[in-house]
């Protein structure tokens, strides 16, 4: 159990600080979909790939007082913003996770510098993966519609994730590492 909580602390610590609980999300469902070995269940839901389980880790973290969650007005909206405390660096060295995850750090920080926009219609296509893309896109324009994104945003989804996949994929030594 604290294994998969380290996980995500790591993945904070990673990225430097996550803007939105929706792109937190998104960077985890990806990363699980690159063979990081995050253990969370997603189902799809309103924004794209979604998991209660993650939440709820990332609520029992800010409970504990290893992340921090600032709210923060923007518009009409609030924005949560999470980084790790110095409780959560303690904690995370109990877990020896850089050593084993060495891509890791790149992979959520080039997703960081993305937009949440962008990643829920990343990790969307890559829950649809198994579909050609024809169909992919058709779910898209269908479930996504209020989004409006356009072929080329698309084009550019499936670049990245090529790119991803390229230049961070975990192999299959890194995931049985983690495990244990």
């Amino acid at each position: 159990m604290l294994l998969e909580h380290a996980k995500i602390l790591f993945a904070v610590r990673a990225s430097g600080e996550i803007a939105g609980r929706k792109k937190f999300q998104k960077m985890i469902y990806i990363a699980k979909k690159l063979n990081f070995p995050f253990q969370e269940k997603f189902d799809f839901h309103f924004f794209g790939p979604y998991s209660e389980e993650l939440s709820l880790r990332i609520e029992e973290l800010v409970n504990m007082g290893f992340l921090v969650e600032r709210a923060e007005k923007i518009g009409g909206y609030v924005q949560y913003r999470y980084s790790i405390t110095g409780s959560g660096e303690e904690f995370l060295k109990m877990f020896p996770l850089e050593e084993d995850f060495p891509f890791l750090k790149p992979c959520f920080l080039d997703m960081n510098e993305k937009s949440g926009r962008f990643l829920e219609l990343v990790s969307t296509v890559l829950y649809f993966e198994s579909l050609p893309k024809f169909a992919v896109t058709e779910k898209i324009h269908s479930l996504k519609s209020k989004q409006g994104y356009t072929e080329e945003e698309i084009d550019r989804a499936y670049e990245y994730i090529a790119r991803l996949k390229e230049l961070y994929k975990a192999d299959d030594d890194s995931r049985e590492k983690i495990r244990m």
